[in-house]
C-alpha cells in the first residue's frame, strides 16, 4: 500500500498510489493497481524498511491486516517455522512466489489443526526485497495449487550498482530478548548488459520469558503462591535436595522451570538476483538463496510422579529414579537447525511474436532436530540426555514454459493471450533419528526382569530379595510394575518403521485471456488443468472484470474455483509428541492418513481441498486520496484438518480408548501402551469464509514543503461451518475454531516528512475474541480488543546516512491474561501463547542505514 511519497522506482512523487504497477494477477502484461480487476497491495521498499521487525513474517503481519501470525512456544517445530494465516485460512492456502516463481515449502508440517505446510517466509530477508505484491483473491486458475486465499509475490532488488547496509539493535522493556540484525545489499554491473544484486542478513535474538513459577493443583514449586497446598500429594517430593535442583531443571536462566516466550534464534540469510541480456530478443536470468538458522525453545516441565519421573525396579532389585540425573525435575529443550536453499534459472524473450519465459527451479528445506535436557524413560539409568530425533526434508523441482501474445481483434485494447505448461516433482522425507531417541528400553513394560508372577515373587525375585531388595510383588504400586514412555521424552525420534521418503509429480497447463472490451470495461478469464500422481486431476477457472464508472470511481468483481493439493508432507508425516489435553503429559501420536495405523483407526487417504471464490469491490481515486473496498467470500470444501485426539488406554475397562490401543498394537506400533492419544489428518469439513477489506490513503502536502501521508487498512473476516462436524470435533473445538481469533483487524499509519526528519506512527488494532475452556461451553473467556502503538523517528544525516530510533508497542500493552481458574492457562503460562495479539510487551530499538 505505497503512498505518493513512497512510490516505486521510476515514478514521480505526485503519482497516485493506485497507479503503481503490479505484475501479480495478470499473466503476460503488468497493470496498475487502479486498473486491476482484483485487490492487490504493493508494499514498497521504503515501507518494508520502516517496519520495526526483521522477520519478513512480522513485516507482513504489520502491514497487511488480513495476514495474521502467532508465536507458539512449546509447539515442536512450529516454534521455529511459525504458521500464519491469510483471510482466516492457514498459510498453505496462500501461494508464495519470488519474482513470480513458486517458492518451495518448508519441511515442517504443523502438528494438529490443519497440518499446515507452506513456505517459510522468514528465509526471505527484507534487505533483498524491492517490493512485495499481495493479491487478495483466489488465483489457482492462474498459478495452480494453494492460491485459494491469495498470492504473495516477493520481488527482488535488481540494482546494477550501489548498495546499502543497515544495523539495528534493540530489546524488550522487560530487559530480555536482546537482538540485532546486520543486513546489506550490493549491485554489480555485468558489462552494461545485466546486473547481479546480492543481499545478505545476519541476525541474533535472545529468548524471552513471560512466565511465572510452575504452580498447579497437581504440582507446585512456589510455596508463596496462594494455590500451593502443603497437604497435597506432591508436597512429599519437595525435599531439600529436590528444591536445590529446581534452578537447573531448565537450560537457561528464566526464573521459572517452564519458560514461555520467544526462542533463542540466530540466522544467516543470502539472496541473489541476476539477469543478462543476450541480444534484443533474449535474456538469461537467475536468482536463488541460502539460509541457515538455529533456534531453541522449551517443552513442558517434568515433575515427580507425572508418568515420566517414576521409580523403577532395576535388574539387581534396587530402585532407580530419573531424579538421580535431574534432581529438580527437568524441562526438555528442543533445538531446530533449518537449512534452506533454492535456485531458479531461465531464458525469456521474444520469438515469432510471442513473449516467452522458460524456467527451471529447485528448492530444498531441511530441519534437523536435537532434543536436550531430557531422557528416554524406558532406558532407565542407561538413558542419554541429548538425542537426535531425526530430520525433515522437503524438496521440489519444477520446469515451466510461459508464453503470451497480443492480438488485435477490434476491442478497445489488444486481446492478451497467455498460456503455459509446467511439470513439478516433490518429495518429503522423514530421516531416522538416533536409536536411543525411539528405542523401547526394558522399562517400556512391567516387570522387565521377571521378578513377579501372579503377585508373588519368582525365583529371580526371591534372589534379589535375599540380596536386600525391598521388592514386594503383592503391592501393585511397587516400582517393579511401573511402565514408562518410549523414546526421547518430549519428542520421540523417527523410528525406521516411520522414516520414509514420500514422492509425487504433477503436470499442468493453463490459458489466460484479457482485454479492455470497451474504454470502460476490462475482462479477464483463466482456465487451468492440473494432474497429480497421487490423486485425480483438477480443472479450475476464473473470470474477473472491472468497470470504470468515471475517472474517480470503478467497480470490480471476480468469481472462480480453486484447489489445494495435500502436500507429500501432510500425507506422509508421523509424529509422537507430548501434549497436555487434560493438564497431564501424555504421548500423542500423529500418523499418515494412508498408513496402516491411521487406517486401523478409520482414516481414508487425503483428497484435494476445493474452493469457490467471489469478490465484489470498488476503487476510487481523487486527487491525493484513494479508497478501495472489497467484499469477498471463499467457499472451501473438504478442508484438511486433524481429528480431535482419540484417547488410548491399555486398560480393558476404558472402552473406546482400549479399542484404539488394540488397533495400534495390531498395526505394530512400538510402545503402544505409553501412547495416550491418536489422531490423523482427514478431509474433515466444509467452511464459508467471508469478509471485507478496506484500504484508504491520503497524502497531504504542506506549503512549507513538508509532507504527511495517511494509510488505513481494515479487514473483517468470519468463518462458518458448512457441514456437520459433530463426529469430528466436540463443542469446545467447534467454538474455538469459529471464535478463537479476532474478526476485526486494522493498521493505521501516519508518516510525516520534514526535510531530513521523518516521523512515523502506527496503530495496530485487534478486535475481541473468545475461547471456550470446556466441552460443555460453561466456561468461556472473552478477550477485549487491543491497540498496539509503534513510533519511529529518523534523521537523514546526509545523502548516505540515516539514523533512526523507535519503539514497538510503545505503551507496553499486553492481551488479557488467561483465566487459569477455567484452564485457559497453566504451567507457568500467563498469556495464551497462541494469541495473535503480541504478548512480549514493549520493545525499543535504534537503527543506522547507509547507502553508497
Amino acid at each position: 500500500m505505497i503512498t505518493a511519497a513512497q512510490a516505486q522506482e521510476g515514478e514521480t512523487d505526485d503519482v497516485s498510489v493506485q497507479e503503481a504497477v503490479t505484475v501479480t494477477g495478470s499473466r503476460g502484461k503488468p497493470r496498475s493497481i487502479q486498473d486491476s480487476p482484483v485487490p492487490i497491495d504493493v508494499l514498497s521498499e521504503d515501507e518494508l524498511s520502516a517496519v520495526p521487525f526483521t522477520d519478513t513474517n512480522d513485516v507482513l503481519k504489520t502491514l497487511i491486516p488480513s495476514y495474521s501470525l502467532t508465536r507458539q512456544p512449546i509447539s515442536d517445530g512450529s516454534s521455529f517455522v511459525r504458521p500464519a494465516e491469510m483471510r482466516g485460512l492457514p498459510t498453505d492456502k496462500t501461494l508464495v512466489l519470488v519474482n513470480s516463481k513458486r517458492r518451495h515449502r518448508a519441511a515442517l508440517v504443523t502438528i494438529g489443526g490443519s497440518g499446515t505446510q507452506g513456505p517459510d517466509v522468514a528465509t526471505i530477508p527484507a534487505s533483498a526485497l524491492k517490493s512485495i505484491e499481495v493479491l487478495r483473491d483466489g488465483a489457482a486458475a492462474q498459478y495452480g495449487s494453494d492460491a485459494i486465499a491469495g498470492v504473495i509475490n516477493f520481488l527482488l532488488k535488481d540494482n546494477s550498482e550501489g548498495g546499502s547496509v543497515s544495523v539495528d539493535v534493540g530489546q524488550y522493556y522487560e530487559g530480555d530478548g536482546f537482538q540485532y540484525t546486520v543486513s546489506g545489499n550490493y549491485g554489480f554491473d555485468l558489462g552494461g548488459k545485466g546486473f547481479l544484486s546480492v543481499s545478505g542478513e545476519v541476525s541474533k535474538a535472545d529468548a524471552t520469558s513471560r512466565s511465572e513459577q510452575y504452580c498447579e493443583s497437581w504440582f507446585c514449586l512456589d510455596p508463596s503462591n496462594p494455590d500451593f497446598d502443603p497437604t497435597a500429594g506432591y508436597a512429599v517430593s519437595l525435599t531439600p535436595e529436590f528444591i536445590e535442583g529446581v534452578p537447573s531443571a531448565s537450560l537457561g536462566d528464566f526464573g521459572a522451570v517452564q519458560p514461555w516466550g520467544q526462542p533463542n534464534s540466530e540466522a544467516v540469510r543470502l539472496f541473489y538476483n541476476s539477469a543478462y541480456t543476450i541480444n534484443d530478443t533474449a535474456e538469461l536470468y537467475s536468482f536463488g538463496n541460502y539460509s541457515s538458522s538455529k533456534s531453541d525453545g522449551g517443552f513442558f516441565y517434568r515433575y515427580p510422579g507425572n508418568g515420566t519421573i517414576e521409580d523403577l525396579r532395576l535388574e539387581d532389585g534396587s530402585i532407580y529414579s530419573p531424579l538421580e540425573i535431574f534432581p529438580g525435575g527437568f524441562t526438555p529443550r528442543f533445538f531446530g537447525d533449518v537449512t534452506d536453499y533454492s535456485f531458479v534459472g531461465g531464458l525469456r524473450g521474444l520469438i515469432a511474436g510471442f513473449d516467452y519465459d522458460l524456467s527451471a527451479r529447485y528448492g530444498h528445506n531441511e530441519i534437523e532436530y536435537t532434543l536436550a535436557n531430557t531422557i528416554n524413560p524406558s532406558m532407565g539409568p542407561d538413558t542419554p540426555t541429548v538425542f537426535r530425533p531425526g530430520d525433515l526434508i522437503n524438496e521440489e523441482a519444477q520446469i515451466q514454459a510461459d508464453f503470451s501474445k497480443e492480438f488485435e481483434v477490434g476491442l478497445a485494447s489488444p486481446l492478451l493471450f497467455a498460456m503455459g505448461l509446467s511439470y513439478l516433482d516433490e518429495s518429503y522425507e522423514l530421516v531416522e533419528g538416533d536409536k536411543a531417541s525411539y528405542e523401547d528400553g526394558p522399562f517400556a513394560g512391567a516387570d522387565p526382569f521377571g521378578f513377579c508372577d501372579s503377585m508373588a515373587p519368582t525365583a529371580a525375585g526371591v534372589a534379589v530379595m535375599a540380596a536386600g531388595s525391598t521388592l514386594d510383588c503383592s503391592d501393585p504400586d511397587d516400582p517393579v510394575y511401573q511402565v514408562v514412555g518410549v523414546g526421547s521424552n518430549g519428542f520421540p525420534g523417527y523410528s525406521p518403521a516411520f522414516s520414509e521418503d514420500y514422492t509425487r509429480d504433477s503436470h499442468s497447463v493453463y490459458a489466460d485471456l484479457s482485454a479492455d472490451v470497451t474504454e470502460k470495461l476490462f475482462l479477464q478469464g483463466a482456465l487451468r488443468y492440473e494432474s497429480y500422481s497421487d490423486f485425480d486431476a483438477e480443472t479450475v477457472w476464473k473470470i474477473a472484470g472491472r468497470y470504470e464508472i468515471n475517472d474517480i470511481l470503478a467497480l470490480r468483481s471476480s468469481i472462480g474455483t480453486g484447489f489445494r493439493a495435500p502436500t507429500p508432507g501432510q500425507q506422509g508425516t508421523t509424529n509422537v509428541s507430548t501434549r497436555l489435553p487434560n493438564g497431564f503429559p501424555v504421548a500423542t501420536g500423529l500418523f499418515p492418513a494412508s498408513g496402516p495405523v491411521a487406517k486401523a483407526l478409520g482414516a481414508t487417504p487425503l483428497e484435494p481441498e476445493t474452493s469457490t471464490n467471489y469478490t465484489l469491490g470498488m476503487t476510487s481515486n481523487f486527487e491525493n486520496m484513494s479508497l478501495t473496498v472489497d467484499f469477498y467470500q471463499i467457499d472451501l470444501a473438504d478442508r484438511v484438518n486433524a481429528i480431535s485426539t482419540q484417547d488410548v488406554s491399555s486398560d480393558p475397562a476404558s472402552g473406546t480408548a482400549y479399542d484404539n490401543y488394540l488397533a495400534l498394537v495390531a498395526a505394530g506400533v512400538t510402545g503402544a501402551e505409553s501412547i495416550g492419544g491418536v489422531f490423523y489428518f482427514t478431509n474433515a469439513f466444509d467452511t464459508t469464509t467471508s469478509g471485507v477489506d478496506i484500504v484508504a490513503t491520503y497524502t497531504m502536502p504542506w506549503a512549507n514543503g513538508q509532507n504527511t501521508s495517511f494509510t488505513g487498512s481494515v479487514n473483517y473476516n468470519k468463518t462458518e461451518f458448512d457441514s456437520d462436524v459433530d463426529a469430528l470435533f466436540n463443542d469446545e473445538s467447534q467454538f474455538d475454531f469459529l471464535n478463537g481469533t479476532p474478526n476485526w483487524r486494522g493498521v493505521f499509519t501516519v508518516l510525516h516528512q520534514a526535510g531530513p526528519i521523518s516521523l512515523l506512527g502506527r496503530a495496530n488494532y485487534y478486535g475481541g475474541y473468545e475461547n471456550a475452556a470446556s466441552s460443555t461451553l460453561a466456561d468461556i473467556q472473552e478477550w477485549d480488543g487491543e491497540i498496539l502503538f509503534d513510533f519511529e523517528a529518523s534523521y537523514e544525516v546526509d545523502d548516505a546516512l540515516t539514523l533512526s530510533a523507535g519503539v514497538r508497542n510503545a505503551f507496553d500493552n499486553y492481551p488479557d491474561a488467561g483465566d487459569a481458574a477455567i484452564g485457559e492457562t497453566c504451567c507457568g503460562r500467563i498469556y495464551r501463547s497462541d494469541s495473535v495479539v503480541d504478548w512480549q510487551g514493549g520493545y525499543y530499538y535504534v537503527k543506522a542505514s547507509a547507502t553508497f
